[in-house]
């Protein structure tokens, strides 16, 4: 048995895009549980429940480039955020909220994100952080599991340049990205072992579904994995922006790097050097030395792709350290509506 697929059935490097955006209080700034209520004011547009009851998944349709996928990203904004000052909210993008408790966050009451709560247990409740997904279309199964293993060595460089959640909890935790090694506590988690191919990636896939293990594909919370179901390579690993042009910005970033992998032949990454690059990227964002993906030198994140300038997480600390949690509140949300 195989796992059903779409690969081919939309255009090669076609673009959709998943942002998580917190939902909080329009006066104190704080998250709010209020998803089910925002999705039914929303009267039809596209967003979504994620685990937390104070975040919204909005999510663009597809797209033929990224430059098209930004413009839906800036206008399901607005629509958010006019849809949640109806209610006395506003919207907040971001890697993690800089004051409210994750583990006081409530729980969205589906049984998707029960089971996985009574499953993951404290590392579920500690997912108080948001990310930006992006689906790029793939013509056939091979395409996207060499594409994963090309684009693997470069993502460290996607989240230097993307953190954004230098507070976590109500403090300044150290590092750019407090996203990133939250995201490590999750089960099946980090960079995909090295599988060779995409048949024996869905081997894999289909033996934790016979053992338990895991029910699908979609239980499996990878930095970057192969999501048949819409015939995409997804990219898990940026912190949400809160700039809409930052979004756009990334967005390209990875569209080309899954160009630039298809036009080289299959290397397997070396996940050695990706472990390292993956802590000093959440670490030190621009400023992190990198392995160069090639593998030959020492390298500046920032020099990979210079003009994406400094990342959010170092305006954040600017503002914090300037004004206070409560300064740097009140400027994610002004910048999360697109000028």
């Amino acid at each position: 048995m195989t796992i059903p697929h779409r690969f081919g059935e939309s255009a090669p490097f076609s673009v959709g895009v998943e942002e998580e955006l917190m939902i909080v209080d329009g006066e104190s700034l704080r998250l709010v549980p209020q998803v089910g209520e925002l999705i039914a004011e929303a009267d039809g547009l596209p967003l979504k429940t994620e685990l937390f009851a104070s975040v919204v998944e909005a999510t663009t349709g597809v797209h033929a480039t990224a430059e098209s996928a930004a413009g839906e990203v800036a206008s399901l904004r607005r629509d958010a955020a006019a849809t949640a000052a109806r209610l006395g909210l506003r919207i907040m993008a971001g890697g993690s909220h800089p004051i409210s408790l994750p583990e006081e966050q409530r729980i969205v009451p589906e049984e998707r994100y029960r089971s996985f709560v009574e499953y993951a247990g404290v590392s579920a409740q500690f997912q108080g952080v948001n990310g930006l997904h992006v689906h790029i279309g793939m013509p056939d199964p091979e395409s996207c599991y060499r594409a994963l293993e090309g684009v693997l060595p470069w993502l460290p460089v996607v989240l230097a340049l993307s953190a954004n959640s230098p507070y976590f909890a109500g403090r300044e935790t150290g590092l750019l990205s407090s996203r990133a090694p939250v995201l490590a506590q999750l089960p099946r988690a980090g960079a995909p072992p090295a599988f060779g191919s995409y048949a024996a990636w869905e081997a894999w896939v289909e033996r934790l579904g016979r053992l338990g293990v895991a029910a699908d594909h979609t239980r499996i919370w990878w930095d970057l994995r192969p999501a048949p179901q819409f015939g995409t390579l997804e990219i898990r690993i940026p912190d949400q922006p809160t700039a809409v042009e930052r979004t756009a910005a990334l967005v390209e970033l990875v569209v080309a790097l899954c160009r630039r992998a298809l036009d080289r032949d299959l290397r397997v990454a070396d996940r050695g050097d990706y472990l390292h690059n993956r802590w000093a990227a959440m670490r030190f964002g621009p400023a992190a030395e990198l392995i160069h993906p090639d593998g030959d030198r020492i390298v500046l994140a920032a020099e990979l792709a210079a003009d994406l300038g400094p990342c959010e997480a170092e305006r954040q600390l600017e503002v914090g350290r300037a004004s206070g949690l409560d300064g740097v509140c009140a400027d994610l949300v002004e910048r999360s509506l697109p000028s």
